[in-house]
């Protein structure tokens, strides 16, 4: 690099921090304003050792930029000690460094902004003076910019007209003297192909180094930059002329105007993409410096502006801002991606609800590829903040107080909603529907449960919906294939490291919470959030339980205890169930504790698993008539014509939720669309696919045939026939006069659309709603809906299917005696591994009192075996509460094969050991 570009350099960076410093605009009193100004000669002192004042023939010795500076070895550390140095024995600093700003206010002082109060039309002038050089001495060509500020009183509706500041003060800064400085107020594709053409004549990049630093560091600069043609600003770049004042004001409050569309924007993107794409070009990106230090300092004041200010009302190209920064193609510039995106994706993270959800609309129209992108970025940011204080992490320090981190997970929060409003949502008319049914079902919930015998309304504490979603009018659940698949917004290892307990101490005081952002969390740290939610809420109803036994006599029930008999379970548990939610409803919110009668153990978890398990295997069987079975799915569904009452499908939905909310997993199996139902959604015909395929490839094939002949081929009325639980044949008009109805080419979507919400809602619409609503007693209160997705509920409830034994294996501890080389231990894994699947069934429910796989795989269970003695003929048992298997010390490994496989075969029943 040329001394001049050298020089040139310093001074974009010089100019990048300069104009807009924090330091500059924040107002100060008293010993504040001493602070700050102690500060911000500290600074300069600073970047006088660090980068210089740009002159090459500085005679300074304590500047970057004199020959013979003293400091060129110094580490920056070692010079933010020598700036303090210099700041105490008050040294020389160069004339050319960052000066006081001085504030222009009005009369009013500076006051909000506000249509009803009077406001200033700022007439900002620039105009510039330029001097040429002689050719032999090499020196460039200075152009001097001059600011003049001109009030004039406004219209009586008080709009502000200046797009440099949106505050009532209009800030004048006095431009650093550099040498060949150009007056580019605004960026355009034209100026910045221009300006890298004219660089590569004079073989310096001085002058795109100095335009971008200044351009970037000013956010005034980027909402004018790269306008579309029908939002120019006016032939010169300037804000507001004097001669043409009035209709300038006219045009900015039309352009203001045509911003307020929920979708619009001013910016012309393609320009700003082929700019980038331009300046990639470049060999060496000798403009990233400026462009590093000009980001952050841009950062830091939009912070400012969007904490304390409302710049989004009143300019709505504001948001231009944020558009052009997010297309800078960061994955080629590390230092930016490093240093100062994650500084702006903090103050990006600071924007009001509504400036959120008009960014989420805009990028929704972006692509998939687009967000996938953006979203791997932001990815790289978290991850490379976790490694950089590896370490660190722990109860001292949280992910959580990293701003990094939290900024770019906010951010990421906007693109993963965009992903939801650009993918393929439910129509208008479902949705509306929808919205009907639940409103209606959650008055009756409230109503059952605040109208308990005996017992004063108790106010329900339901979860928060999330105030973007609700800004966007849109649930999670209403996309069913979002542009970007939901397993790219998960981060592994901010999950590996992330402390659930005190991210959930973080929600409940509001503040920043990965609860609330549960797009980036695992299902199994998402269940760990709920375990920990429903554990509160059971210690919350303990306690109000012992309250009420103090202060008004009632006996203390601090837990919801069922006492059953094997032999007449079904009865036994609901008929507890149904008393206690006649009673109070709340009780069953309380810890479950179950005691099988003549038999003597304490339920610490054991025990209410082997009741799942029981309950389960009673009311789904065919013979009960409540639910039918699906040989080819191997699936359960609603009888439609059950015999059954309401009362029993709530009682078994009461079940469901107990399962749930004392976490434990049971042998369900339900088609999927059971679960988007509970949390609130219909049935549509993609639902179909998984309950009945056979049925959904026949309708698909009507929907996808072309032929003229449809009618003649399908010979299919608007009346359908299906059978009862007992084989007998029944028929359904799906509309009125649907026998008459014959379906073609015109009305065959709408057969499907009728048939499948048939098959799905209206058929088992009184039994499911009563299912629902027992679901719901136990559940209202639990941030289910907010953490989970349908997909995660069923895997919350049945479990997950895959057995590797290998990770039970490695998680696994041992006590008593044996260790992981002791030679039953290595038999006992030697066998278990030859099992086959159903024995590795057994061998679970054995050891845990359950088959199933809990969410997040077999590592997630702290399996202990234990040494029980030397070598005996007593079978291995099993403390299930614990997951404790205790084991013999057998002599050979066919002893323990036999005594393991009887054992696991013939276990039933619990006692005390």
């Amino acid at each position: 690099m040329n001394p001049n570009e050298q020089y040139s350099e310093q001074s974009g960076i010089s100019a990048a921090r300069g104009p807009n410093s924090l330091s500059e605009q924040r107002p100060e009193t008293g010993d504040g304003m001493k602070r700050a100004a102690a500060k911000q000669m500290i600074e300069r002192y600073y970047y006088q050792l660090t980068d210089g004042c740009g002159n090459e023939h500085c005679q300074n010795k304590d500047c970057a930029s004199c020959p013979t500076f003293a400091f060129q070895e110094k580490s920056k550390n070692e010079l933010a000690v020598k700036a303090i140095d210099l700041f105490k024995e008050k040294a020389k600093l160069c004339g050319s460094l960052p000066t006081k700003v001085p504030r222009a206010e009005n009369a009013a002082g500076p006051s909000k902004l506000s249509n009803e109060e009077n406001a200033t039309t700022a007439n900002v002038v620039l105009g510039g003076a330029s001097s040429s050089s002689k050719a032999h001495s090499g020196a460039e060509s200075s152009k001097t910019a001059k600011v003049f500020v001109e009030e004039k009183p406004s219209s009586s509706k008080g709009q502000t007209t200046a797009l440099f500041s949106q505050q009532s003060t209009c800030n004048v800064i006095k431009p650093i003297p550099t040498p060949a400085a150009e007056t580019i107020n605004y960026l355009t594709e034209e100026k910045v192909i221009k300006l890298i053409k004219d660089c590569e004549g004079e073989n310096s990049w001085s002058k795109l180094i100095r335009v971008i630093g200044a351009t970037f560091n000013n956010a005034d600069s980027l909402i004018m930059s790269f306008r579309r043609n029908d939002h120019n600003i006016s032939d010169h770049g300037n804000v507001v002329t004097e001669e043409k004042g009035d209709e300038r004001v006219s045009a900015i409050r039309s352009d203001v105007s045509s911003c307020d569309k929920e979708v619009s924007y001013s910016l012309d993107l393609e320009a700003v993409r082929r700019t980038f794409k331009a300046l990639m070009k470049i060999p060496g990106l000798p403009y990233q410096g400026a462009l590093v230090n000009a980001l952050s300092s841009l950062s830091r004041n939009v912070e400012m502006e969007l904490r304390y200010r409302r710049p989004m009302e009143q300019n709505p190209n504001y948001i231009n801002i944020f558009l052009i920064v997010m297309e800078i193609p960061l994955d080629e510039h590390e230092e930016l991606l490093e240093n100062s995106f994650p500084e702006f994706c903090k103050a990006l993270g600071h924007m009001n609800m509504s400036g959120q959800a008009k960014l989420a609309r805009i990028w929704s129209t972006f692509g998939d590829d687009w967000l996938m992108q953006k979203t791997r970025l932001l990815h790289q940011v978290i991850t490379m903040k976790i490694a950089q204080n590896h370490g660190r992490w722990g109860r001292v320090y949280q992910l959580n107080e990293d701003e990094g981190i939290a900024g770019s997970t906010k951010v990421m929060k906007i693109l993963f909603y965009a992903s939801i409003i650009g993918g393929s949502m439910d129509p208008d008319s479902v949705l509306a529907e929808e919205k009907e049914t639940n409103e209606s079902e959650e008055s009756l919930q409230d109503m059952l449960q605040g109208g308990a015998v005996g017992h004063e309304p108790k106010d329900l504490n339901k979860p928060k919906e999330d105030p973007l979603a609700n800004e966007l009018r849109v649930s999670v659940l209403d996309c069913r294939r979002p542009l970007v698949p939901y397993d790219e917004f998960v981060n592994e290892l901010l999950n590996e490291y992330v402390d659930i307990e005190a991210d959930y101490k973080n929600k409940m005081e509001n503040k920043f919470s990965f609860m609330n952002h549960s797009f980036i969390l695992t299902t199994a740290s998402k269940h760990t959030c709920m375990y920990i939610d429903n554990r509160v809420r059971m210690y919350n109803e303990r306690r109000s339980s012992i309250l009420n036994t103090l202060v008004r006599g009632l006996p203390p029930i601090p837990f919801l205890r069922l006492r059953v008999r094997r032999d007449h379970l079904i009865d036994d548990a609901l008929v507890n169930l149904e008393m206690t939610a006649m009673d109070n409803p709340q009780d069953l919110k309380k810890q479950l504790i179950v005691e099988f009668e003549g038999e003597h153990a304490m339920d610490e978890g054991g025990v209410s698993k082997e009741f799942f398990q029981l309950v389960v295997e009673e009311i789904f069987n065919p013979d009960f008539g409540m639910f039918t079975y699906n040989e080819h799915t191997r699936q359960f569904w609603f009888n439609p014509t059950s015999f059954e009452n309401d009362g029993q499908f709530t009682l078994i939905g009461i079940v469901l939720g107990l399962a749930i909310y004392n976490s434990t997993i049971v042998d369900i199996h339900f088609p999927s669309v059971v679960y988007r139902k509970l949390m609130g959604k219909k049935g549509r015909f993609e639902d179909l696919k998984d309950l009945d395929p056979t049925l959904y490839a026949s309708l698909q094939q009507m929907l996808e045939y072309e032929g003229e002949d449809l009618e003649d081929v399908f010979m299919q009325p608007f009346k359908i026939g299906y059978k009862d639980v007992f084989g007998c044949d029944l028929t359904h008009e799906l509309k009125e006069k649907g026998a008459d109805t014959h379906v073609n080419h015109g009305n065959r979507q709408e057969f499907v659309d009728l048939y499948s919400d048939f098959m799905l809602n209206k058929s088992i619409e009184k039994q499911f709603r009563a299912f629902k609503r027992g679901f719901n007693l136990v559940t209202n209160e639990s941030p289910l809906r907010m953490l989970f997705r349908p997909e995660e509920v069923e895997l919350l409830i049945c479990g997950s299917t895959h057995f590797d034994f290998y990770d039970l294996q490695k998680s696994t501890e041992y006590d008593g005696g044996f260790t992981v080389d002791s030679p039953t231990i290595l038999h006992f894994w030697e066998i278990v591994h030859e099992f086959t699947e159903d024995q590795k069934r057994r061998l679970l429910q054995f050891t845990t009192g359950t088959d199933r796989v809990p969410v997040g795989g077999l590592s997630k269970i702290k399996l202990i075996i234990a040494r029980n003695g030397p070598d005996s003929d007593r079978l291995p048992t099993a403390h299930t509460c614990f997951n404790v298997l205790l084991l013999p010390d057998y002599s050979t490994k066919e002893k323990l094969k036999d005594r393991l496989e009887k054992a696991v075969d013939y276990s039933k029943g619990f006692g005390m050991l």
